[in-house]
């Protein structure tokens, strides 16, 4: 999500760490807990990648040896290709001013963007980045992952959407709940081996989602993620979820981040090598 940045900014103080000291932090295993006794993982640093602070990040994808990330707010919205090894950015498009960017995937050799309350969604090709087409859909836009088979969207309720990845039509929908209660602000999406991983929204928490059931499974707490950088500059909530299938680790950031994490989930994780 989505709001303008004017709104939930917190501010990160100094906490007297530099960034060289990201290489101790990453082997600090960081403790986590959970109020519905369903398993929490916690997370190891192995590296941090720059990223650009102006990004109000709104979706994060790994493919090709790349990262993708798709950026909001209002006249600030656009798609990017960064190399993973140093940050850079290699290609970028911009939305028209009109539009507030939200979520992306890449299914197949297409680049997929939603749009927050414009119920537009832009399909690139993934190469050039060129306009291939626009489809419409009747709820906002927060998360954009895929299965494979159809495309999974997320609108900040606890509701996830199936979409045909051709037509957009919605095939079916999905209510998340958590031991029976409903789990809501599902936001940024990544599917990671049967698993559908989803930032909630406002908080340091993913949920690991059963796509069949909708029931929370898991969850990876990120407390304390930011700490490993001394910073005076505003930054925003968690939210961006990328996975690496050859190393088994998340790439994971958040609006106006200056920072983006991979890291390893520590304990007995879910989330296996395939």
């Amino acid at each position: 999500m989505n709001h303008s940045s004017a709104h939930y900014i917190r501010i990160i103080a100094s906490v007297g760490l530099l960034l060289g000291a990201a290489a101790t932090l990453s082997c600090r295993k960081h403790p986590a807990v959970s109020s519905d006794n369903l398993p929490v993982f916690s997370y190891r640093i192995v590296r941090q990648i720059s990223h650009n602070p102006s990004f109000w990040t709104q979706g994060l994808v790994f493919d090709g040896g790349f990262l993708y990330e798709g950026t909001g707010e209002y006249g600030n919205s656009g798609i990017f290709k960064i190399a993973p090894s140093s940050g850079q950015v290699l290609q970028s498009r911009t939305l028209e001013s009109e539009y507030f960017g939200e979520g992306i995937t890449i299914f197949e050799n297409r680049l997929i963007q939603l749009t927050w309350k414009s119920h537009i969604g832009f399909v690139y090709d993934k190469d050039s980045f060129a306009l291939l087409k626009t489809f419409s859909y009747s709820t906002e836009g927060w998360g954009l992952t895929h299965n494979g088979r159809e495309l999974i969207l997320s609108d900040g309720t606890d509701t996830l959407y199936f979409l045909d990845p051709l037509t957009f039509a919605v095939t079916h929908q999905l209510k998340v709940t958590a031991t029976g209660e409903p789990v809501t602000r599902l936001n940024e999406l990544e599917f990671v081996n049967g698993r559908i991983l989803a930032n909630i929204w406002q908080t340091d928490r993913i949920a690991q989602i059963d796509p069949d059931s909708g029931a929370v499974v898991a969850w990876i707490d990120l407390t304390g993620l930011l700490n490993s950088i001394a910073t005076d500059q505003p930054v925003d909530v968690l939210n961006g979820i990328a996975w690496n299938p050859k190393t088994g680790r998340l790439y994971v950031t958040g609006k106006l981040w200056p920072a983006v994490f991979e890291i390893e989930l520590v304990t007995n994780t879910p989330l296996k090598r395939p």
